[in-house]
């Protein structure tokens, strides 16, 4: 795939201190396969379906140990003036940019409302080689609780254009560039333990969402929502054994009627 639009969501990668662990779920889950381990990087991993690069899964650097997390990141042309107005509008550098050998430039970023997220600047690696088929990337939300603070940063630091969605029971706004709709934002309800922070959840495509909640769940994965049929496909969300959250989608399992958005 060609290097993306400024603001598409481009690559996601996510840390583990059990990689070979991630490697036996999300292969059994997604189908992926991954390649060689690259010490160089601090043994980065690719994931592929059908020899396409999907994601990615790294041990954490020294100091980095936590509980594991996916982090997503958007395409930018010049990470350096990415992260200073990311600066600028409140957000905080966690990572400076970085030169990743030919492949590209990378930072690491957390929005003011407590979303940590990844800008990348393609060099050789332009990102997500396949999206929207089985086992590659499809979809991506934040959830936060401050949803008026998340909408002014990303839309001031991105080319954003934002629609809300006409539902009164949720907040949720989408984010488009150009003519595509490319990230969602969704208010967090007291349904969210108060620990949990804000975060960017990933959704991966799957043939069947029952059958790989099923298999996660055997796996040692927990189920926590779903599934659940949608306009967008059937869906669920899930934490791995080592606690990263994401979420499954058949996107040709669809029921009832898209809703309506209106321009902010």
């Amino acid at each position: 795939m060609a290097v993306q639009p400024e603001g598409t969501p481009c690559w996601a990668d996510a840390m583990f201190s059990d990689v070979e662990g991630a490697k036996r779920f999300y292969g059994d889950v997604l189908g992926w396969t991954f390649g060689e381990s690259s010490p160089q990087y601090g043994n980065y991993t690719q994931a592929y379906v059908d020899g396409k690069a999907v994601a990615a899964v790294v041990p954490p650097m020294p100091g980095q140990e936590g509980q594991s997390q996916w982090c997503l990141y958007f395409s930018s042309p010049d990470v350096a003036a990415t992260a200073q107005k990311i600066r600028d509008h409140g957000g905080e550098i966690l990572m400076e940019p970085m030169k990743v050998g030919d492949f590209g430039t990378m930072c690491l970023a957390r929005e003011p409302s407590g979303a940590v997220f990844g800008v990348w600047q393609a060099g050789t690696h332009e990102g997500f080689e396949a999206t929207g088929t089985p086992g590659a990337y499809c979809w991506a939300e934040v959830f936060t609780r401050e949803p008026e603070k998340a909408d002014t940063f990303l839309s001031a630091v991105f080319p954003y254009r934002m629609k809300q969605m006409d539902d009164h029971a949720v907040d949720f706004r989408v984010f488009d560039v150009a003519e595509n709709t490319v990230l969602g934002r969704m208010k967090m309800t007291d349904d969210f333990p108060p620990e949990v922070p804000s975060y960017i959840n990933v959704y991966f495509t799957v043939d069947d969402c029952d059958q790989a909640v099923e298999r996660a769940v055997k796996l040692g994965g927990v189920l926590r929502f779903g599934p659940l049929s949608s306009p967008f496909g059937r869906f669920a969300a899930l934490g791995d054994p080592q606690g990263a959250n994401f979420s499954v989608i058949d996107i040709t399992t669809t029921e009832g009627q898209m809703p309506s958005v209106s321009d902010v």
